[in-house]
């Protein structure tokens, strides 16, 4: 049997693996040990049951995701530049799972809130409390940019621009999930400027006018 930790670390990397592929109901627990490389008696050693492995698998993989939104939202560059940058590596997480596996992964956090949430309580709270942490990384800087001038925003609209950011990422990862196609996510940038109330043109001056405030 491989040591306690390493057979561990297989399962909730096998669990990482196929639940980003498939719908989590059509995987079983022979099929996660075989992918692991670990017996089924290890299985329920570490996890005493699918559902124990699968939430150990959303925190793996938000702490992974999170850490990525918080480097480019907590980053150097004008809030509209963060986004930006935060969509264009949404948008290169799905290329590159369509090139690798002809598919496009979607989110692993809408995949299961889609399937499971209303069937399994432990799973749906600790998704709500995700895709809560998902917004408040997004509000914290959109806040920050208010308070400073660089965006010209109510400060009561900050809290429903970053839920509805948020909820559209989700929105168009599922479409190009759907479709098979990452190109969907390309209205990530023009839908955000809407709902933050700004045009291209303004989006420009925003970041010409925060450029010249930094020299």
């Amino acid at each position: 049997m491989p040591r306690t930790s390493d057979g561990r670390e297989r399962l909730i990397e096998a669990g990482v693996e196929l639940f980003s592929q498939r719908p989590y109901g059509s995987i079983g627990v022979a099929e996660l040990c075989t992918r692991a490389g670990v017996n089924k008696g290890s299985f329920y050693y570490f996890f005493p049951s699918k559902e124990a492995l699968a939430l150990a698998v959303i925190d793996r993989h938000w702490s992974w995701q999170q850490g990525v939104w918080a480097e480019i939202l907590n980053g150097p560059g004008t809030i509209l530049e963060r986004l930006r940058a935060l969509f264009a590596a949404t948008a290169q997480m799905q290329i590159d799972a369509r090139t690798g596996t002809g598919w496009v992964a979607g989110c692993l956090f809408g995949n299961l809130a889609l399937e499971v949430s209303s069937q399994n309580e432990p799973v749906r709270e600790r998704l709500q409390e995700i895709f809560d942490e998902q917004i408040e990384l997004i509000r914290a800087p959109l806040a920050a940019a208010v308070e400073s001038g660089e965006l010209q925003r109510p400060a009561e609209d900050v809290d429903g621009a970053a839920k509805a950011i948020v909820a559209q990422v989700e929105g168009l990862v599922l479409f190009a999930k759907l479709f098979n196609d990452p190109a969907h996510l390309d209205a990530l940038w023009q839908n955000s400027l809407r709902l933050l109330g700004l045009e291209p043109a303004d989006a420009a001056g925003v970041a010409s006018a925060a450029g010249m405030a930094k020299q």
